[in-house]
């Protein structure tokens, strides 16, 4: 499975959120692999109900329901048909304690991808925590286009792997080759968590489908 963050690149603005959506769309209907954008809450509703895909939220906040103007509630988001969301993205950093708390009420079916950047983050605070997923993004190879946590880390990928056995392990930061797909995959990741490469691409289609053929 691939999940494209969209971020809020101007490469998703307006009209283009939906046309990248699409794009995930084709790609993942051509290869048979489950490809699932996380994206603006603006853009998500006319993306799951025009395209009819799993859409994900890029975060969600910790109070579901009450007097909080501006929070984006999972428990809003799953009725109004979004499938899941990301959390604590290192871009949108929670407190392990929030983390903890909103897993205990998360809504049953949403889906909820928990991002850690360190392996000392799952030796200290996420050690016991069971979400749908957890991503493996190191901060500082986020965005680059040179280096990736495939290249610079598969240790960590493997020992992560192994520290969540019923847990299924994604993996980004930096991710712009098919042969950083296939190292992950063998390390044991299910699959990867992308942005840059093909949101700011000037062929996401192409590149999207190069990465989708390795699984």
């Amino acid at each position: 499975m691939i999940v494209v963050n969209f971020k809020i690149y101007e490469e998703t603005f307006g009209e283009k959120a939906f046309e990248l959506a699409k794009i995930c769309k084709k790609v993942s209907q051509k290869t048979k692999v489950k490809i699932i954008p996380a994206v603006s809450a603006l853009d998500a509703l006319r993306i799951r109900n025009e395209l009819e895909i799993d859409v994900w939220l890029q975060n969600v906040d910790e109070v579901f329901e009450g007097a909080k103007s501006g929070s984006i509630s999972p428990i809003q988001a799953q009725m109004l048909g979004v499938s899941g969301s990301l959390i604590n993205h290192s871009e949108n950093k929670k407190k392990p304690g929030s983390i903890k708390k909103m897993l205990k009420i998360w809504p049953n079916k949403f889906k909820a991808m928990v991002c850690l950047s360190s392996m000392g983050q799952t030796e200290r605070w996420a050690k016991n925590i069971k979400p749908d997923y957890i991503a493996y993004e190191p901060k500082n190879l986020i965005g680059s286009k040179d280096k990736s946590v495939a290249s610079e880390k598969p240790d960590i990928i493997k020992k992560i792997v192994e520290k969540y056995p019923e847990v299924p392990i994604f993996v980004g930061a930096g991710i712009h080759s098919a042969r950083d797909v296939e190292v992950s995959l063998k390390l044991g990741a299910k699959g990867i968590l992308i942005s840059s490469y093909i949101v700011k691409n000037k062929n996401p289609e192409e590149r999207l489908e190069e990465l989708a053929r390795c699984f």
